[in-house]
């Protein structure tokens, strides 16, 4: 059975931010960015080339033409997605025509649940001849026209147990969400997902917890316990590839466009859990991902802010370095720094991504948004630089939890001390936005460049964790990404690479797909006023 991803759970509400009011308590979808936003410029501190600048050109042009500057940015090759949960990243629409298909419920809170509809129930159904119902449905389940007097914070994390038994399918929603990927061009993507969640749970319970992690490990893998739950989290895999498969009809001569995407699962762990039970997760992530390639990385999810993921954060990185050194190949990427002044102690802003970075040993930081109140967090800065851990950074969810967007973001702080940015969508299902809309706000709100615009994306291919070696040189970002010597002699984006380069490519799937997203580039500044 494939269990629904982590997120579904709650939590209690967060008296905090119900009580504040101002830019904490208008937590709405992104706003339009203000009319004194300054202009678009070429200020990349690397060469622009002449179909580059006349790009530019086009988006500057573009500035008062709505219309045409949406265009734009949709069109625009946008790399990957790497932080993007498969429950809160399908559309809100379909997860109400799964809850239709599942024969669910809705009650009165607008929570779906399983049949047959009782007293103060109605079938989802309704919501096909219903549009008042749909729309209460939708608004629940998502941020759409959330009121601007209550929390965005209680009410983001509360949709995932409204449509939580709406998420079953895990084909049926990568499907979903691939086509969306591939429609807002983009060639990759990572999504979390919660691998044999019940079985992980028994086995912690079953084993209970011991402070000596070692001695923990061992007892998990006593009588191959800890390889059956793996057992079944690739058996989960296999089934949701074969209903991905017919969903999208990928073996048909009409295939869905999610079929070519390059997909990879992260396994999400829930840090609100019991020690034992994160423990028990995160190793059946990290034994999972050096078994099954389709599996490349961990990461704690739930809200950051919850009492036990405060009180025992510390040991939750202590058990990720732990778990590290016996999974070598098995990545991490950790929700650090989801937090904010007043969400939690001033105590507690200062050290999540510190300890994330410099004793779980996390390759990406996901959100980030505390950087600054954090100890010494210029040097914490200067580190992920030099160890180049990116930041994924999106900029809908962090203002509907949070609100934090604009100059507050450290959007630019880690842009000026080198550390590397990925843009991404978060549970862009929920926020009620694309990626596109996140490109367009980050040009707008923080003057970027087109050629910015384009390392950013080129940026979310570069810090994937996509088998094979990058198409660029090792530090070669800030200089504009620079080819590695077998396709130097090439044209990035060429059509046909040299037999030289072709070798590469074929040898390596990060640089095919990286290859893939420049040929992109150059037919996209071709169609907008730029020659190669």
């Amino acid at each position: 059975m494939i269990i629904s991803p982590i997120r579904t759970a709650r939590r209690p509400k967060s008296p905090l931010l119900a009580g504040i009011g101002g830019a904490l308590a208008v937590l709405t979808l992104l706003p339009a960015v203000p009319a004194a936003a300054a202009p678009v410029r070429d200020a990349s501190p690397r060469p622009v080339t002449p179909a580059e600048r006349a790009t530019s050109a086009f988006l500057r042009a573009s500035q008062d033409r709505p219309e045409r500057l949406k265009a734009f940015f949709k069109a625009l090759p946008k790399g990957g997605d790497l932080h993007n949960h498969l429950s809160g990243a399908a559309t809100t629409e379909f997860l109400i025509k799964l809850a239709i298909e599942r024969g669910l419920c809705i009650d009165a809170t607008m929570t779906a649940v399983a049949p047959p509809c009782g007293t103060g129930t109605r079938p989802a159904s309704d919501a096909r001849t219903d549009p008042a119902f749909r729309q209460q449905i939708i608004r629940a389940w998502s941020m759409q026209d959330f009121p601007a007097d209550q929390s965005g914070h209680d009410h983001f994390f509360d949709t995932f147990g409204k449509f939580g038994l709406a998420t079953w399918d895990r084909g049926k929603l990568l499907a979903n969400v691939a086509d969306t990927a591939v429609e807002q061009n983009q060639f990759y993507l990572e999504t979390m997902v919660t691998p044999a969640s019940d079985s992980a749970k028994k086995l912690a319970d079953a084993v209970g917890y011991d402070a000596d992690l070692a001695a923990l490990h061992r007892k998990l893998l006593a009588g191959g316990q800890l390889d059956r739950v793996v057992d079944e989290a690739v058996k989960e895999a296999d089934d949701a590839d074969a209903q991905f498969r017919a969903t999208a009809h990928c073996d048909t001569p009409r295939p869905a466009p999610g079929c070519r995407l390059p997909v990879r699962w992260i396994s999400q762990v829930s840090r609100g859990s019991s020690p034992a039970r994160v423990f028990t997760q995160i190793a059946v992530g990290m034994r999972l991902a050096e078994r099954d390639p389709r599996f490349v990385a961990v990461n704690l999810v739930q809200p950051e802010d919850g009492e036990s993921a405060l009180s025992n954060y510390s040991l939750q990185m202590r058990m990720l370095k732990y778990l590290r050194g016996q999974y070598p190949g098995a990545h991490l990427t950790l929700h650090a720094g989801e937090l904010a002044p007043g969400l939690v102690k001033p105590e507690d802003l200062t050290f999540h991504i510190n300890e994330a970075v410099r004793v779980a040993g996390a390759e990406r930081i996901g959100h980030g948004v505390d950087l600054v109140h954090e100890d010494d967090w210029r040097g914490l800065a200067r580190t992920m630089a030099r160890r180049g851990v990116a930041v994924e950074v999106p900029f809908s969810s962090n203002k509907q939890i949070l609100g934090i967007a604009g100059d507050d973001h450290p959007f630019n702080a880690y842009r000026r001390y080198g550390v590397p940015v990925v843009l991404s969508t978060d549970d862009p299902g929920v926020s009620r936005i694309d990626i596109s809309h996140e490109y367009q706000y980050a040009a707008k709100t923080y003057s970027l460049s087109y050629t910015e615009l384009k390392d950013l994306a080129r940026a979310s291919l570069e810090y994937a964790f996509r088998d094979g070696r990058s198409l660029w040189v090792p530090g070669s970002a800030p200089s504009g990404y620079q080819p590695v010597a077998a396709c130097r002699s090439d044209r990035p984006g060429a059509v046909r690479p040299s037999p030289r380069c072709a070798r590469y490519l074929a040898a390596s799937p990060k640089a095919a797909t990286e290859w893939r997203q420049e040929t992109a580039f150059a037919a996209f500044e071709r169609a907008h006023g730029g020659r190669r």
